[in-house]
């Protein structure tokens, strides 16, 4: 055990003690509801110098990883606090018949049951697939395309770039009712169309994907516009020395090189679209009609993020909510998992 000096010694158990007596003092005022403006100072100041005595202290042999967890705690106990403990609760409160405020029971897979007896969340689940599927396709071909026209040799490319990643700026529930008015009046006229796209479920369908592209494809597109740039210059001029043409050397060079920048593209575009919610409530509010299961549905253009909502929020149902959340989030973690895996080995074989 090193053996440092008497200065570091004194000042280590100087700052222990005040920081203990700062935090004691500030946790005191604040449970005694002394009304102190000083509480908040003496706590952080408290908290500061706890941690500087603990890096002074000279007996301890580990004394910088206490540090170093003692800088990560804010961070972790945050991650706990908004991530891992609502996970458990959920999952838990999934089993009972919990009304957002308290529960009195535990009914076990009731919810579960019963959930899977709803033909609007079953014909939610497969329209979220569907919607998955089309803007995994969709938005990384045109977020591609928008890539390779950024990465030649053409005037303006600044210009190109934030103007094609403009739309992801702007948050989904105003892009939402811009584009309502967009299909309610320009596309409408331009059209002869005496509805509007949003009426029908299989064109507010189409509409929600368009929407998607324009808003998601632009973010996609800095993505591989970085993959892009990282393709070495030398193996381009080879190729071209070579014989090699526009399409050859796409296919058979930069998309190989480029298979990491692919696979979280992929990974992204289908995290994102699977919890898409903002757009699909202000565009169509999950709204069409459809039969489905031998019922007639009224959300016909409601995904599974919007069920839940709807299910939890407008219907009061906040135990069935959670656990149509639970499944929720069991299909995107074992969807993700598979997707980065057989991305994953794709790479390799690239």
């Amino acid at each position: 055990m090193n053996i440092l000096s008497p200065v570091r010694r004194i000042t280590s158990y100087a700052c222990l003690l005040a920081g203990i007596v700062m935090f004691v003092a500030a946790l005191f005022m604040d449970f005694a509801g002394i009304d102190n403006d000083n509480r908040g100072p003496f706590l952080v100041v408290g908290a500061i110098l706890i941690i500087a005595g603990l890096y002074f202290f000279p007996t301890l042999k580990h004394h910088r990883t206490i540090i170093n967890i003692l800088f990560l705690f804010p961070l972790l106990f945050t991650f706990a606090v908004t991530v891992i403990i609502p996970l458990v609760l959920g999952i838990y409160y999934s089993f009972t018949d919990w009304t957002g405020i308290k529960m009195t029971e535990f009914v076990g897979f009731a919810n579960y049951i019963k959930m899977f007896k709803q033909p609007a969340f079953i014909w939610s689940i497969i329209l979220t697939f569907l919607f998955v599927v089309f803007n995994m396709i969709l938005v990384n071909l045109v977020g591609f395309m928008l890539a390779l026209l950024c990465t030649t040799k053409i005037k303006g490319l600044g210009f190109f770039r934030a103007a094609y990643f403009l739309p992801n700026l702007i948050g989904g529930i105003v892009l939402g009712y811009i584009w309502q008015f967009v299909f309610a009046n320009v596309v409408t006229n331009l059209l002869n169309q005496q509805y509007s796209w949003l009426a029908n479920t299989n064109t507010a369908f189409m509409a929600i994907i368009i929407v998607y592209i324009w808003q998601y494809a632009g973010y996609i597109m800095l993505i591989y516009i970085t993959g892009l740039t990282t393709v070495p210059r030398d193996v381009l001029e080879a190729s071209a020395i070579d014989g090699a043409n526009a399409w050859q050397t796409l296919f058979n060079i930069k998309i190989p090189m480029i298979a990491s920048t692919i696979t979280i593209c992929t990974f992204l575009t289908l995290t994102s679209a699977f919890k898409q919610f903002d757009v699909n409530l202000a565009l169509t509010g999950g709204t069409g009609s459809i039969d489905f299961m031998g019922k007639y549905l009224t959300n016909g253009s409601e995904m599974i993020a919007l069920n839940i909502y709807t299910t939890a929020f407008k219907d009061d149902n906040y135990a069935l909510g959670q656990a149509k959340a639970v499944l929720f989030f069991i299909i995107l973690a074992t969807v993700s998992i598979i997707q980065v895996r057989i991305s994953n080995k794709k790479e390799v074989e690239m």
